[in-house]
């Protein structure tokens, strides 16, 4: 497959951006006591310092899916579903292991969390077994799921009826006990991701037009997306379960009117991401300079720049913790605080989070540059392709 320059710089400056969610979760001093979209005890710059992340996960599964689609369009069916599968099992395998490993430092592996790298499998797995519907079918199913899943909410399923139970997970966030302390987060509700990517999936025949069409396309896409999601968000019915409302002063209004939900990614919140998603596609379509080479680096690697970045961050937060006098027989890596101690006060203000922020992608940028060249080097090693 011919890379697709526009596509590579996208996904590289989300992935740029991820990095600073990851390392404010891990350690900004008020990470885990404080939700930053929390209107009531956040302040504006912490409210933008995580919304400006929620582009990250819609532009990952949606690109995934056009991917996908450039990858395997001159494959024959069972090529293409074999792979699509095999894909998908491995990412959730990787979410599972070194993924959750790096999350928490957890040998014990305490908390078991579907994400995005296993709602990507999931939606690859079932891309390869919808594969044979075509384009055009599975971009009319992905827009159905992204427009009319919320209605879902309004099912009037009894409280402990199995079908509320069984269903939940799939449309919903919901937790499970495994026993012996463990416990099963579905954080990544698998059908709504499945929907992003199978529209991404059918917006890969975008890419098959030469670049002045496409960029016509994409700003006309993008400025679709943003003016429908202002309409709906003013109509203030329909797109999200939390209705916005005046605050205290127009500021907070405004976070209130842009405080989108991401679990489980509602009509509004994929709009608004998606239309800035197409934007920024637009804006690529032949751009060439320095900025957009050192993000095409970190876009054309990303499975390797996301594990890199986890378990650097996490070892970041351990020297910080020591470094602040935490002895090793403080940290508790089982319940869900990084290895941060659950009745201390720990970690860095927002300013130092930027700081380490910076230092974390120039940290990888000579490795994910080697790596890329390595891959590029050796496309006859089959298993570059999972990694």
């Amino acid at each position: 497959m011919k890379r697709i320059n526009s596509i590579d710089i996208v996904r590289g400056v989300v992935m740029i951006i991820m990095a600073l969610d990851h390392v404010r979760d891990l350690i900004h001093v008020d990470s885990i006591a404080q939700s930053p979209t929390n209107l009531a005890t956040t302040t504006p710059f912490l409210f933008f310092t995580r919304w400006i992340t929620h582009l990250c996960a819609p532009t990952f599964v949606f690109l995934a899916g056009t991917s996908a689609y450039l990858a395997l369009k001159d494959a024959d069916a069972a090529t293409g579903r074999s792979f699509l599968i095999k894909r998908g099992l491995w990412l959730i395998l990787l979410e599972f292991t070194l993924v959750t490993f790096a999350l928490w430092f957890d040998p014990g592996f305490h908390t078991l969390i579907f994400q995005v790298i296993a709602a990507i499998g999931f939606g690859f797995i079932a891309l390869g077994l919808l594969r044979g519907l075509g384009p055009k079918t599975l971009g009319i199913l992905g827009l159905i799921i992204v427009f009319g899943h919320n209605l879902t909410a309004l099912i009037p399923f009894a409280e402990d009826s199995i079908a509320r139970t069984v269903l939940t997970p799939f449309f919903g966030p919901a937790a499970f006990p495994l026993g012996a302390g463990r416990t099963f987060v579905m954080g990544y509700s698998p059908i709504p991701w499945l929907g992003v990517m199978l529209v991404g999936y059918a917006a890969g025949k975008l890419f098959e037009l030469d670049p002045a069409a496409r960029r016509r396309r994409l700003l006309a896409l993008g400025g679709g997306a943003l003016a429908l999601f202002v309409v709906l968000r003013l109509v203030n019915v329909y797109g999200d379960p939390v209705p916005w409302a005046p605050q205290a002063d127009a500021v907070y209004t405004f976070l209130s009117f842009m405080n989108v939900t991401k679990y489980a990614p509602s009509l509004l919140f994929c709009l608004v991401t998606l239309g800035v998603m197409f934007l920024m596609l637009a804006a690529a379509e032949g751009a060439k300079n320095r900025a957009t080479d050192v993000a095409e680096i970190y876009g054309r690697v990303p499975l390797f720049y996301f594990l890199a970045h986890l378990y650097l961050i996490h070892l970041i937060l351990l020297i910080v913790l020591f470094l602040q006098g935490f002895p090793a027989s403080s940290l508790e890596f089982a319940g869900g605080t990084f290895g941060r101690p659950k009745d201390a006060v720990s970690g860095l203000p927002l300013w130092q989070i930027y700081a380490l922020w910076v230092g974390v992608v120039a940290a990888l940028y000579v490795p994910c540059r080697l790596y890329g060249e390595y891959k590029r080097r050796h496309r006859e090693k089959t298993w570059l392709r999972y990694l």
